[in-house]
């Protein structure tokens, strides 16, 4: 397994970058090589910091850096040596089988695309990000794709599908249609025209799906445009922050509350680490001929470090010839 760090790119880089890539390198026997692309001197200061890196990781020096807040396609244009460009092309030339970076999300998803091109079948990649609810479940687009005719919605929940099945280990994953309310006839004109499509496929397509259902372990996949994915995935992390405070702030308004707090430690900190984000790391870029695993901005070593190891695990579970098996049956089914 050989994977590509755009070692430059999150809010904490290259300090827990770096850190977490040499966790994944000690960790995890199947990565014969790990690159780690980026500003060289800044690279090896961390390593050194670290002290023993392992012989599996490699410093390729790249000049240039996309910001968070640069327009992607430009500045890929612009900026022919950055971290996230050379990582890509790392991948493109077969010298890596995949590729991780947690800096600008919509460099990674044009430079993916724009190099890797898509898989047979396939018109869009997606972010397909899973929720860690005590029943996780895989939500995409979660901001690839701001507008999504019908039939994108269609591939989108094929793909989610395989992925479901081979990270998730669901036998026939149930899929959903995120809309407004459950009913056949509730949603858009393209909600209303994807759930024909999707009801005539042979994936196990539940129905169209709320808010609240996604939280009730009723739905593995659940698809929708990147615009709705993108807020409802803020809005959750949002959510799960607030309670967290509020939370504390409660149990220690008395004595008696802090107590009570107590008793139920243990419970607190298993719900919240089955419910951890930076468990699962990253989210993958379905859709393009190549593996691509996007971080959260403010990923931490942790995160890195099981981003990587979701980056093996694509890898391993040779998503992308299951994806373009299924995208060939589902077409055929809607012919």
């Amino acid at each position: 397994m050989r994977i590509a760090v755009d070692a430059m790119g999150g809010g904490f880089a290259p300090v827990e970058i770096v850190k977490g890539a040499v966790l994944a390198a000690q960790r995890y026997d199947g990565i014969k090589r790990l690159y780690l692309l980026g500003d060289e001197q800044a690279i090896r200061r961390e390593l050194d910091t670290i002290g023993s890196t392992p012989s599996s990781v490699e410093v390729i020096h790249a000049t240039e850096v996309i910001g968070m807040n640069e327009a992607p396609a430009l500045a890929l244009r612009k900026k022919k040596d950055s971290s996230i460009g050379r990582a890509v092309d790392l991948v493109k030339a077969g010298e890596a089988d995949a590729v991780f970076s947690a800096g600008n999300t919509g460099a990674a998803v044009a430079a993916s695309t724009l190099k890797l091109r898509t898989l047979k079948g396939i018109d869009r990649p997606a972010i397909a990000t899973i929720f860690p609810t005590p029943r996780p479940f895989v939500l995409l687009d979660a901001g690839a794709n701001i507008d999504c005719p019908a039939y994108l919605l269609g591939q989108f929940a094929v793909m989610g599908s395989v992925y479901a099945e081979a990270i998730l280990h669901r036998d026939k994953p149930a899929v959903g249609l995120l809309s407004i309310g459950g009913e056949d006839s509730k949603g858009n004109e393209i909600t209303k025209e994807a759930f024909r499509l999707l009801e005539a496929s042979k994936l196990n397509f539940i129905g169209n799906v709320e808010s609240p259902d996604l939280f009730e372990g009723k739905v593995d996949v659940v698809v929708c445009d990147g615009f709705v994915g993108n807020v409802v995935l803020k809005t959750s992390e949002s959510v799960a922050r607030a309670i967290g405070r509020w939370l504390k702030d409660e149990l220690t308004q008395n004595l008696f509350r802090t107590m009570g707090a107590l008793m139920i430690k243990n419970a607190v900190n298993s719900l919240k680490k089955k419910t951890d984000p930076e468990s699962y790391g990253g989210a993958p870029l379905l859709g393009v001929n190549g593996a691509c695993i996007i971080g959260h901005g403010s990923s931490s070593a942790e995160a890195v470090q099981n981003a990587i190891r979701v980056s093996g695990e694509w890898v391993r579970h040779n998503i992308n010839d299951h994806i373009e098996e299924r995208i060939a049956e589902f077409t055929g089914s809607d012919a």
